[in-house]
């Protein structure tokens, strides 16, 4: 499975680079699997949907 760094919680906005960014550096392997193609299942990626416990709940 594939993840997608938009719905990560690590994927911040820099204000220097006014853009979004990976907060994790990722080490040398990773980045040549992430550079590599779209299948990239990022060990680092969590759930930057906050409202998604609540939704469970209902």
């Amino acid at each position: 499975m594939a993840t997608n760094c938009e719905t990560c919680a690590n994927y911040e906005y820099d204000e220097y680079m006014d853009c979004y960014v990976c907060a994790i550096n990722l080490d040398e392997d990773d980045m040549q699997k992430f550079l590599s193609g779209s299948d990239f299942d990022c060990s680092f990626w969590q759930n930057g949907d906050e409202y998604a416990v609540v939704r469970k709940q209902n």
